[in-house]
């Protein structure tokens, strides 16, 4: 096996399989005494739940209807 000019290396079918590693999953490297090891992180729970956890803690201080703030986030003048 060897690295490409990009520093990519081509994860056999087979042990992808084998540790469910599919298109997107999350990886990192792990260096020890010389040794690299590719490690299959844990799913955060989606990449949005940071972002919808804010937003649930959020309070809105002004009342804005849909629409508005429909526009709003849009960037359209009101």
């Amino acid at each position: 096996m060897r690295i490409t000019s990009k520093g990519q290396v081509t994860i056999p079918q087979a042990i992808r399989e084998q540790c469910g590693l599919l298109p997107h999953t999350e990886v990192r490297f792990e260096l020890e005494e010389g040794r690299l090891t590719l490690v299959k992180q844990d799913p955060p729970g989606g990449r949005g739940e940071e972002g919808l956890r804010l937003l649930r803690q959020a309070r809105l201080r002004t009342r804005l209807s849909t629409d508005e703030l429909l526009a709003l986030c849009r960037g359209e003048e009101q």
